[in-house]
């Protein structure tokens, strides 16, 4: 028996990326999927795009009441969509830190409450895309590791508000993934020091390479549909063995040998002529 079949999913980001994996991999299983993005592209397993910022409560309230009238129910919801911004935090925008925390993490919290209402009529699953970043934080990205933190301390809250009514809520963690994410990185890079500026050139190249050589979004989007199919589906999946590994780092090692780890790794200074 098919679990998921005959159910309807609202996806945010799902015009590319792990979110179009997700789409795809869902649509295979018989799951109706609509997205919610601040661009869109046609593909045939997404029943309806709808173009709209995440952060428009407004907007996304009605696309929510738009997909029920037609529906008469919404099973599945996953906020999926972000982006990411790197650098000193010295010479951080401070739009930009706005704009990130907004996108990548108070979105999540405002569109989990709208899917809320619909979500306790069918007793579905909320799934928040986080990441290990969020449990191994990474220098010259200190904002975007805060957002996917807090985006699994909020699914671990929330799981408990709405158990009463048999609303699942799981944070699924991803290691270094290999998509556009990448590319669409905003990098503040507006540094006096020149030999702070390599430092996090170099940094930063680390953490591309290691995207562009990491696992495939369907990776991701498995992860989910196995997630989605549990009766009892965890409050934590983390994508690949060796982030398996790293996730559990932290009851291993006391948090200064972590971050000495992470320092030896990311933060190679090299000295400018």
């Amino acid at each position: 028996m098919n679990k998921l079949k005959g159910k309807i999913a609202i996806i945010t980001g799902a015009s590319r990326g792990i979110g179009l994996s997700i789409a795809q991999v869902l649509h295979n299983e018989g799951v109706k999927v609509y997205d919610i993005s601040k661009s869109l592209t046609h593909h045939d397993f997404i029943a309806k795009g709808f173009q709209a910022d995440i952060n428009d409560y407004q907007k996304v309230k009605e696309i929510f009441e738009e997909i029920f009238a037609i529906e008469g129910k919404i099973d599945i919801f996953v906020n999926n969509a972000g982006f990411g911004i790197a650098g000193a935090i010295e010479y951080a925008n401070p739009e930009n830190i706005y704009k990130q925390i907004d996108t990548n993490l108070a979105a999540y919290i405002v569109l989990s409450s709208i899917a809320i209402k619909y979500l306790k009529k069918s007793g579905g699953n909320i799934i928040n895309i986080s990441s290990v970043g969020g449990i191994i934080p990474l220098p010259y990205q200190a904002t975007y590791s805060a957002t996917k933190a807090g985006i699994e301390i909020f699914s671990r809250a929330l799981a408990n508000e709405v158990k009463q009514y048999k609303i699942h809520v799981t944070a699924i963690l991803p290691g270094d993934t290999k998509t556009g994410f990448t590319a669409s990185r905003v990098i503040d890079n507006e540094v006096e020091d020149k030999t702070q500026q390599e430092s996090i050139r170099l940094s930063i190249a680390k953490v591309e390479k290691d995207e562009q050589k990491g696992m495939s979004p369907e990776s991701v989007a498995k992860v989910v549909k196995k997630v989605l199919k549990k009766k009892h589906p965890p409050l934590r999946a983390t994508v690949g063995f060796a982030y398996k590994l790293v996730a559990v780092l932290p009851r291993l090692l006391t948090l200064k040998t972590i971050n000495f780890i992470v320092r030896k790794m990311y933060c190679k200074n090299k000295k400018t002529k």
